[in-house]
Protein backbone atom coordinates (compact mmCIF):
# COMPACT_ATOMS: atom_id res chain seq x y z
CA UNK A 1 0.00 0.00 0.00
CA UNK A 2 1.39 3.39 -1.04
CA UNK A 3 1.35 6.19 1.54
CA UNK A 4 2.56 9.76 1.17
CA UNK A 5 4.60 9.88 4.37
CA UNK A 6 8.17 10.32 5.60
CA UNK A 7 9.26 8.26 8.60
CA UNK A 8 6.40 5.81 9.37
CA UNK A 9 7.16 6.19 13.08
CA UNK A 10 6.68 9.98 12.98
CA UNK A 11 3.38 10.24 11.13
CA UNK A 12 1.36 11.37 14.15
CA UNK A 13 3.73 14.15 15.16
CA UNK A 14 4.14 15.38 11.58
CA UNK A 15 0.38 15.24 10.99
CA UNK A 16 -0.27 17.41 14.05
CA UNK A 17 2.48 19.84 13.02
CA UNK A 18 0.89 20.31 9.62
CA UNK A 19 -2.60 20.51 11.08
CA UNK A 20 -1.90 23.34 13.52
CA UNK A 21 -0.19 25.32 10.76
CA UNK A 22 -3.39 25.08 8.72
CA UNK A 23 -5.63 26.48 11.48
CA UNK A 24 -3.55 28.86 13.64
CA UNK A 25 -6.57 31.09 14.21
CA UNK A 26 -8.52 28.28 15.88
CA UNK A 27 -6.11 25.94 17.65
CA UNK A 28 -2.66 25.77 19.20
CA UNK A 29 -0.35 22.86 20.00
CA UNK A 30 0.66 21.75 23.47
CA UNK A 31 3.77 19.62 23.19
CA UNK A 32 3.77 17.06 20.38
CA UNK A 33 0.49 15.15 20.77
CA UNK A 34 -2.08 17.68 22.04
CA UNK A 35 -4.06 20.48 20.39
CA UNK A 36 -6.28 22.94 22.28
CA UNK A 37 -8.65 25.77 21.48
CA UNK A 38 -6.85 29.00 20.79
CA UNK A 39 -8.56 30.74 23.72
CA UNK A 40 -7.96 27.92 26.24
CA UNK A 41 -8.19 27.79 29.18
CA UNK A 42 -11.64 29.34 29.50
CA UNK A 43 -12.45 30.47 33.02
CA UNK A 44 -15.53 28.97 34.73
CA UNK A 45 -16.24 26.57 31.86
CA UNK A 46 -16.19 22.79 32.07
CA UNK A 47 -13.37 21.66 29.80
CA UNK A 48 -14.06 18.83 27.34
CA UNK A 49 -11.00 16.70 26.58
CA UNK A 50 -11.28 14.07 23.85
CA UNK A 51 -8.78 11.63 22.46
CA UNK A 52 -7.59 8.26 21.27
CA UNK A 53 -5.32 6.79 18.66
CA UNK A 54 -4.37 8.77 15.58
CA UNK A 55 -5.07 7.51 12.09
CA UNK A 56 -8.81 8.21 12.27
CA UNK A 57 -8.81 11.88 11.30
CA UNK A 58 -10.81 14.06 11.53
CA UNK A 59 -11.91 12.16 14.65
CA UNK A 60 -10.68 13.94 17.79
CA UNK A 61 -8.06 16.17 16.15
CA UNK A 62 -10.57 18.00 13.97
CA UNK A 63 -13.22 18.60 16.62
CA UNK A 64 -11.47 21.12 18.86
CA UNK A 65 -13.14 24.51 18.90
CA UNK A 66 -16.20 26.52 19.87
CA UNK A 67 -19.16 24.33 20.82
CA UNK A 68 -17.17 21.11 20.85
CA UNK A 69 -13.93 20.04 22.55
CA UNK A 70 -11.39 22.18 24.37
CA UNK A 71 -8.53 19.74 23.73
CA UNK A 72 -7.71 16.63 21.74
CA UNK A 73 -4.92 14.26 22.70
CA UNK A 74 -3.62 11.67 20.25
CA UNK A 75 -1.68 8.47 20.61
CA UNK A 76 0.28 6.88 17.80
CA UNK A 77 -1.65 5.27 14.94
CA UNK A 78 -4.42 3.08 16.41
CA UNK A 79 -2.82 3.34 19.89
CA UNK A 80 -4.08 5.00 23.06
CA UNK A 81 -2.43 8.27 24.14
CA UNK A 82 -0.13 7.88 27.16
CA UNK A 83 -1.38 9.29 30.49
CA UNK A 84 1.21 12.07 30.51
CA UNK A 85 -0.17 13.50 27.27
CA UNK A 86 -3.71 13.39 28.67
CA UNK A 87 -2.49 15.23 31.77
CA UNK A 88 -0.83 17.87 29.55
CA UNK A 89 -4.13 18.40 27.75
CA UNK A 90 -6.09 18.59 30.99
CA UNK A 91 -3.82 21.17 32.57
CA UNK A 92 -3.83 23.28 29.41
CA UNK A 93 -7.63 23.65 29.31
CA UNK A 94 -8.74 23.41 32.95
CA UNK A 95 -10.78 26.53 33.66
CA UNK A 96 -11.52 25.71 37.26
CA UNK A 97 -14.93 24.10 36.79
CA UNK A 98 -13.87 20.51 36.16
CA UNK A 99 -13.02 18.41 33.12
CA UNK A 100 -14.91 15.78 31.13
CA UNK A 101 -12.98 13.09 29.26
CA UNK A 102 -14.74 11.59 26.21
CA UNK A 103 -13.17 8.67 24.37
CA UNK A 104 -13.94 5.40 22.63
CA UNK A 105 -14.37 2.31 24.80
CA UNK A 106 -11.07 0.53 24.13
CA UNK A 107 -8.88 -1.16 26.74
CA UNK A 108 -5.83 1.06 26.27
CA UNK A 109 -7.86 4.26 26.28
CA UNK A 110 -9.76 3.20 29.40
CA UNK A 111 -6.57 2.44 31.27
CA UNK A 112 -4.66 5.57 30.27
CA UNK A 113 -7.53 8.02 30.71
CA UNK A 114 -8.29 6.47 34.12
CA UNK A 115 -4.65 6.89 35.17
CA UNK A 116 -4.70 10.52 34.00
CA UNK A 117 -7.97 11.15 35.85
CA UNK A 118 -6.47 9.81 39.07
CA UNK A 119 -3.40 12.00 38.62
CA UNK A 120 -5.52 15.11 38.07
CA UNK A 121 -7.86 14.28 40.95
CA UNK A 122 -4.73 14.09 43.11
CA UNK A 123 -4.02 17.70 42.11
CA UNK A 124 -7.52 18.81 43.02
CA UNK A 125 -9.07 18.78 39.53
CA UNK A 126 -12.47 17.11 39.30
CA UNK A 127 -12.65 14.76 36.30
CA UNK A 128 -15.58 12.80 34.87
CA UNK A 129 -15.15 10.19 32.13
CA UNK A 130 -17.54 9.22 29.33
CA UNK A 131 -16.73 6.06 27.41
CA UNK A 132 -18.53 5.84 24.08
CA UNK A 133 -19.80 2.33 23.24
CA UNK A 134 -22.06 2.73 20.22
CA UNK A 135 -20.83 -0.25 18.12
CA UNK A 136 -23.71 -2.76 18.12
CA UNK A 137 -21.59 -5.49 16.51
CA UNK A 138 -18.98 -5.73 19.24
CA UNK A 139 -21.08 -7.17 22.09
CA UNK A 140 -24.74 -8.05 22.78
CA UNK A 141 -27.06 -5.48 24.40
CA UNK A 142 -26.78 -7.07 27.83
CA UNK A 143 -23.02 -6.42 27.70
CA UNK A 144 -23.24 -2.93 26.26
CA UNK A 145 -20.36 -1.64 28.38
CA UNK A 146 -18.04 -4.00 26.48
CA UNK A 147 -18.90 -2.44 23.12
CA UNK A 148 -16.41 -0.38 21.13
CA UNK A 149 -16.71 3.28 20.25
CA UNK A 150 -17.25 4.33 16.62
CA UNK A 151 -18.66 7.38 14.83
CA UNK A 152 -21.18 7.95 17.62
CA UNK A 153 -18.30 9.86 19.21
CA UNK A 154 -19.44 12.83 17.11
CA UNK A 155 -22.90 12.87 18.68
CA UNK A 156 -21.53 12.68 22.22
CA UNK A 157 -18.78 15.27 21.74
CA UNK A 158 -21.12 17.70 19.98
CA UNK A 159 -23.74 17.54 22.71
CA UNK A 160 -21.27 17.67 25.61
CA UNK A 161 -19.47 20.58 23.97
CA UNK A 162 -22.70 22.51 23.49
CA UNK A 163 -23.68 22.06 27.13
CA UNK A 164 -20.21 23.07 28.34
CA UNK A 165 -20.41 26.21 26.18
CA UNK A 166 -23.48 27.22 28.21
CA UNK A 167 -21.20 27.31 31.30
CA UNK A 168 -23.21 24.41 32.71
CA UNK A 169 -22.01 22.45 35.73
CA UNK A 170 -19.77 19.40 35.50
CA UNK A 171 -22.71 17.26 36.62
CA UNK A 172 -24.90 18.57 33.79
CA UNK A 173 -22.24 18.18 31.09
CA UNK A 174 -21.66 14.60 32.18
CA UNK A 175 -25.41 13.94 32.26
CA UNK A 176 -26.11 15.07 28.70
CA UNK A 177 -23.00 13.32 27.38
CA UNK A 178 -24.16 10.05 28.92
CA UNK A 179 -27.67 10.66 27.61
CA UNK A 180 -26.32 11.08 24.08
CA UNK A 181 -24.07 8.03 24.46
CA UNK A 182 -26.94 5.87 25.68
CA UNK A 183 -29.23 6.91 22.82
CA UNK A 184 -26.85 6.39 19.88
CA UNK A 185 -25.89 3.24 18.04
CA UNK A 186 -23.58 2.46 15.09
CA UNK A 187 -23.22 -0.47 12.71
CA UNK A 188 -20.33 -0.71 10.24
CA UNK A 189 -19.28 -2.63 7.17
CA UNK A 190 -15.78 -2.99 5.73
CA UNK A 191 -14.90 -3.55 2.07
CA UNK A 192 -11.10 -3.49 2.37
CA UNK A 193 -8.64 -3.25 5.29
CA UNK A 194 -6.57 -0.38 6.66
CA UNK A 195 -2.78 -0.53 6.78
CA UNK A 196 -0.81 0.71 9.78
CA UNK A 197 2.09 2.86 8.50
CA UNK A 198 4.66 1.40 10.90
CA UNK A 199 3.95 -2.21 9.91
CA UNK A 200 2.88 -1.81 6.30
CA UNK A 201 0.49 -4.73 6.75
CA UNK A 202 -3.31 -4.81 6.44
CA UNK A 203 -5.22 -5.47 9.66
CA UNK A 204 -7.49 -8.08 8.04
CA UNK A 205 -8.03 -9.75 4.68
CA UNK A 206 -11.07 -9.91 2.41
CA UNK A 207 -11.73 -11.39 -0.98
CA UNK A 208 -12.61 -9.09 -3.86
CA UNK A 209 -16.20 -10.34 -3.71
CA UNK A 210 -16.57 -10.08 0.07
CA UNK A 211 -17.60 -7.55 2.70
CA UNK A 212 -17.23 -7.66 6.49
CA UNK A 213 -20.29 -6.80 8.58
CA UNK A 214 -19.55 -5.29 11.98
CA UNK A 215 -15.82 -4.84 11.46
CA UNK A 216 -14.07 -2.63 14.00
CA UNK A 217 -12.28 0.57 13.05
CA UNK A 218 -8.90 -1.11 13.61
CA UNK A 219 -9.82 -4.43 12.05
CA UNK A 220 -11.29 -5.94 15.22
CA UNK A 221 -13.50 -8.99 14.77
CA UNK A 222 -16.91 -8.24 13.33
CA UNK A 223 -20.13 -10.22 12.90
CA UNK A 224 -19.45 -12.13 9.69
CA UNK A 225 -17.90 -12.00 6.25
CA UNK A 226 -20.47 -12.19 3.47
CA UNK A 227 -20.58 -11.84 -0.30
CA UNK A 228 -20.78 -8.28 -1.62
CA UNK A 229 -24.21 -6.72 -1.53
CA UNK A 230 -25.62 -3.63 -3.21
CA UNK A 231 -25.70 -0.29 -1.41
CA UNK A 232 -29.44 -0.64 -0.77
CA UNK A 233 -29.11 -4.17 0.59
CA UNK A 234 -26.22 -3.17 2.83
CA UNK A 235 -27.99 -0.08 4.17
CA UNK A 236 -31.07 -2.15 4.94
CA UNK A 237 -29.09 -4.63 7.06
CA UNK A 238 -27.29 -1.90 8.96
CA UNK A 239 -30.16 0.48 9.62
CA UNK A 240 -32.67 -2.24 10.54
CA UNK A 241 -30.33 -3.45 13.28
CA UNK A 242 -30.04 0.11 14.61
CA UNK A 243 -33.82 0.54 14.58
CA UNK A 244 -34.17 -2.63 16.64
CA UNK A 245 -31.40 -1.61 19.07
CA UNK A 246 -32.91 1.82 19.72
CA UNK A 247 -36.49 0.50 19.74
CA UNK A 248 -37.44 3.17 17.22
CA UNK A 249 -41.07 3.51 16.25
CA UNK A 250 -43.38 5.78 14.30
CA UNK A 251 -43.18 9.35 15.59
CA UNK A 252 -39.62 9.09 16.89
CA UNK A 253 -36.97 11.51 15.65
CA UNK A 254 -33.30 10.81 14.93
CA UNK A 255 -30.07 12.30 13.69
CA UNK A 256 -28.11 10.27 11.14
CA UNK A 257 -24.40 9.90 10.41
CA UNK A 258 -23.28 8.17 7.23
CA UNK A 259 -19.56 7.82 7.84
CA UNK A 260 -16.90 6.85 5.32
CA UNK A 261 -13.81 4.96 6.46
CA UNK A 262 -11.31 6.68 4.18
CA UNK A 263 -11.43 5.13 0.72
CA UNK A 264 -15.18 5.11 0.14
CA UNK A 265 -16.32 7.94 -2.10
CA UNK A 266 -18.94 10.53 -1.24
CA UNK A 267 -20.95 9.23 -4.19
CA UNK A 268 -21.23 5.84 -2.47
CA UNK A 269 -22.07 7.40 0.88
CA UNK A 270 -24.87 9.49 -0.60
CA UNK A 271 -26.31 6.38 -2.27
CA UNK A 272 -26.33 4.66 1.13
CA UNK A 273 -27.91 7.74 2.71
CA UNK A 274 -30.67 7.69 0.09
CA UNK A 275 -31.74 4.22 1.21
CA UNK A 276 -31.44 5.03 4.91
CA UNK A 277 -33.84 7.95 4.46
CA UNK A 278 -36.25 5.77 2.50
CA UNK A 279 -36.32 3.16 5.26
CA UNK A 280 -36.70 5.58 8.16
CA UNK A 281 -39.28 7.76 6.42
CA UNK A 282 -41.24 4.68 5.42
CA UNK A 283 -41.54 3.74 9.09
CA UNK A 284 -42.66 7.21 10.13
CA UNK A 285 -39.36 7.99 11.86
CA UNK A 286 -38.46 11.65 11.40
CA UNK A 287 -34.91 12.65 10.45
CA UNK A 288 -33.77 15.93 11.98
CA UNK A 289 -30.16 16.22 10.79
CA UNK A 290 -28.02 14.10 8.50
CA UNK A 291 -24.23 14.13 8.43
CA UNK A 292 -22.59 12.49 5.40
CA UNK A 293 -18.82 12.36 5.05
CA UNK A 294 -15.60 11.17 6.63
CA UNK A 295 -15.81 11.62 10.40
CA UNK A 296 -14.04 8.54 11.74
CA UNK A 297 -11.68 7.17 9.11
CA UNK A 298 -9.28 4.26 9.32
CA UNK A 299 -6.39 5.06 7.00
CA UNK A 300 -7.28 3.73 3.53
CA UNK A 301 -9.98 1.32 4.71
CA UNK A 302 -13.02 1.13 2.44
CA UNK A 303 -16.48 0.83 3.91
CA UNK A 304 -18.92 2.85 5.92
CA UNK A 305 -20.87 3.02 9.13
CA UNK A 306 -24.36 4.22 9.91
CA UNK A 307 -25.08 5.92 13.24
CA UNK A 308 -28.44 6.95 14.66
CA UNK A 309 -29.09 9.22 17.63
CA UNK A 310 -32.58 9.00 19.12
CA UNK A 311 -33.58 12.56 19.97
CA UNK A 312 -35.61 14.27 22.63
CA UNK A 313 -36.07 18.01 23.02
CA UNK A 314 -32.88 18.52 25.03
CA UNK A 315 -30.59 16.50 22.76
CA UNK A 316 -32.08 18.16 19.69
CA UNK A 317 -31.50 21.65 21.08
CA UNK A 318 -27.91 20.89 22.07
CA UNK A 319 -27.07 19.26 18.76
CA UNK A 320 -28.43 22.30 16.93
CA UNK A 321 -26.29 24.70 18.96
CA UNK A 322 -23.57 26.39 16.90
CA UNK A 323 -20.13 24.83 16.62
CA UNK A 324 -17.00 26.01 14.88
CA UNK A 325 -13.95 23.77 14.56
CA UNK A 326 -11.49 23.16 11.73
CA UNK A 327 -13.43 20.17 10.36
CA UNK A 328 -16.92 20.44 11.85
CA UNK A 329 -19.06 23.56 11.71
CA UNK A 330 -22.74 23.95 12.44
CA UNK A 331 -24.98 26.98 12.12
CA UNK A 332 -27.83 27.26 14.62
CA UNK A 333 -30.37 27.76 11.82
CA UNK A 334 -32.01 24.54 10.64
CA UNK A 335 -34.65 24.31 7.93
Amino acid sequence: MKKLINDPFKVTVECIEGYVKAYPDLIKPIGTHVVVRGEAPIKDKVAVVIGGGSGHEPLFLGWVGYGMADAAVLGEVFAAPPPQFIVEATKAVNGGKGVVYIYGNYAGDRMNFDIAAEMMEGEGVKVESIRVWDDVASAPPERIQERRGLAGDLFVIKIAGAKAEEKASLVDVKRVAEKARDNCRTYAVGLSPPTIPASGKPTFTLGEDEMYLGIGAHGEKGVKIIKMLSADETAEILVNELIKELNLKEGDEVNVIINGYGSTTLMELYIVNRKVHQILSGLGIAIHRTEVGNFLTSQEMAGCSISLLKLDGELKMLYDAPAYTPTYRLCSIHR
